[in-house]
């Protein structure tokens, strides 16, 4: 390995740690977990590639430090999980970047995950309905195995454009095997996605939290890490007994 490629992963590991560290400070448990867990990672594959003994001993007392933490965040969050009271905010601020799907739900989707209720009024035009989509490929892209998602939404007054998307996309996740369930409601308006590992989060502008890019060919028109947010809160629950729509 190159000393080049060494300092890179040095680097690496100590910004995600970094970033481990504020988001622990902050109360947002469960993402610094994840990032301590990459950091830790990356710190031991840095180890293993060190040759002076010094700096091994450092980093030896590093990864102890953030494991002991890390440790102490998952009983931390068990308990509050055992005990019902699990409850995490998080705010997207105005203009905000890198809050694309699979970074703000990946801690939440656990191997386990195969059904997923989405509580939305709003997928319906072309732009929500799009979202929607980025949100089912994320979860066909995660370690989870889903084998069902359930979507309750309002219906278009026209609603030509949304009843064949959805048909669409229900067709296409068929042949991905993963069953799409699609129900209306015209008194709908809180917005609600749930996993059946526990995991509820609320966000304020549900899953339209993006804004519209500048123009097709704007960074961020593909890359939802790049697009800029709307203003939203946040909130993450947790309890044992997931209801069904």
């Amino acid at each position: 390995m190159t000393q080049n490629h060494l300092a890179g992963m040095e680097s690496s590991a100590i910004s995600v740690l970094k970033r481990a560290v504020e988001l622990d400070q902050s109360g947002r448990f469960m993402e610094s977990l994840v990032c301590y867990q990459e950091g830790i990672q990356l710190l031991i594959d840095v180890l293993k590639a060190l040759k002076d003994e010094s700096r091994r001993g450092h980093y030896r007392e590093k990864i102890k430090g953030y494991m002991a933490r890390a440790e102490q965040i998952k009983v931390h969050v068990n308990k509050a999980k055992e005990d019902g009271k699990y409850h995490e905010q998080m705010k997207i601020a105005e203009d905000a970047t890198g809050y694309s799907y699979q970074a703000l739900f990946k801690p939440y989707v656990s191997d386990l995950l195969q059904e997923v209720w989405v509580e939305d009024p709003y997928i319906r035009r072309t732009h929500q309905l799009s979202n929607f989509l980025r949100f089912c490929e994320m979860l066909l892209k995660a370690s989870c195995k889903v084998k069902t998602i359930h979507l309750l939404t309002s219906s278009e007054a026209d609603g030509g454009q949304q009843e064949n998307a959805l048909a669409e996309l229900k067709q296409s996740l068929l042949a991905h095997g993963v069953t799409l369930d699609v129900q209306y409601s015209p008194t709908i308006h809180d917005r609600e996605i749930r996993f059946d590992n526990g995991w509820i989060i609320k966000i304020g502008r549900g899953l339209n939290y993006f804004k519209k890019p500048e123009g097709r060919f704007s960074i961020g028109h593909w890359d939802y890490d790049l697009r800029q947010c709307h203003e939203t809160t946040v909130d993450i629950f947790h309890t044992e007994h997931t209801k069904t729509l």
